[in-house]
């Protein structure tokens, strides 16, 4: 049997001096610019940067269309650990400035990254994992994200006032993240919240619509969402509502819960300025 370089048949999560992290992915991966296939490999590499909480991939150079690839016009500075060389792609009639370039890594050598489609027109615009559509950025394989119903008593207070109780929740687990508690919207007094024009995309959960608090007093944007068609390992939170622990007041089976410090907190925090 031959082994791919790249794709050890021991699959572990390796080290580089630059602090890179990686693992070989068994999943046959494609990504597209309008209707050209850029990448198509069967042997890609997951990596995670020391700045990012999510993984990215990077593919063997022969998967690659490196004809539709030019040395970048103006690479960026520091935007991906210790990068070697930027690339700009010509595909489908459209250049986009940095869509791809290599990690100094001995380890990734002979590898190419791509931006992601969401990042500023930067990236393709359709990855694929087996025959199914990702979106905003690679699943991680160590992360879990779990929906379960459930019937612990729920109460959301914002500025002191009671805006939700409900003993029907379905708590949803994600590694790296507090547990979030979806609630029925009879549950919830939407009454208090306007409804706003964003949306949130996630790999996990689907795309989210968001409402805003109502009442007045120093309460950010965006702070309750709800995903009304859920990716399938998560229907059971399917038209029901969530709020950011992060702003609001939550007691669980009568405890008064801690605001938890996420990677939301600053944005949320920066949101209430705009």
């Amino acid at each position: 049997m031959t082994t791919h370089p790249a794709h050890p048949t021991a699959r572990s999560i390796r080290t580089t001096p630059e602090g890179l992290l990686w693992e070989p992915s068994e999943r046959w991966v494609r990504g597209r610019k309008g209707d050209v296939t850029v990448v198509d490999s069967r042997h890609p590499v997951l990596v995670w940067e020391p700045r990012l909480p999510v993984p990215q991939y990077a593919f063997p150079r022969e998967d690659v269309r490196t004809d539709l690839l030019r040395p970048a016009k103006s690479p960026p500075a520091g935007s991906h650990t210790g990068s070697r060389t930027f690339y700009d792609l010509d595909a489908d009639g459209e250049v986009r400035a940095n869509a791809a370039w290599t990690f100094p890594a001995d380890d990734l050598a002979g590898h190419i990254a791509f931006e992601w489609f969401l990042r500023t027109d930067t990236g393709l615009d359709h990855w694929y994992e087996e025959d199914e559509e990702i979106f905003i950025h690679p699943r991680d394989p160590h992360k879990r994200v779990d929906a379960l119903a459930s019937s612990r008593h729920v109460r959301v207070e914002i500025e002191g006032r009671l805006v939700a109780d409900s003993h029907a929740p379905v708590l949803l687990f994600e590694t790296g993240l507090p547990t979030r508690y979806y609630l029925p919207r009879e549950d919830v007094r939407l009454d208090l919240f306007d409804a706003t024009d964003h949306h949130t995309g996630c790999p996990y959960k689907g795309t989210a619509a968001y409402w805003s608090w109502g009442g007045g007093g120093d309460v950010p944007p965006n702070i309750l969402w709800s995903y009304p068609e859920p990716l399938p390992a998560v229907k059971a939170v399917r038209g029901r509502v969530a709020f950011f622990n992060e702003v609001v007041d939550i007691t669980l089976d009568g405890e008064r819960l801690e605001r938890p410090d996420t990677p939301f907190s600053r944005m949320l925090r920066v949101g209430s300025r705009s």
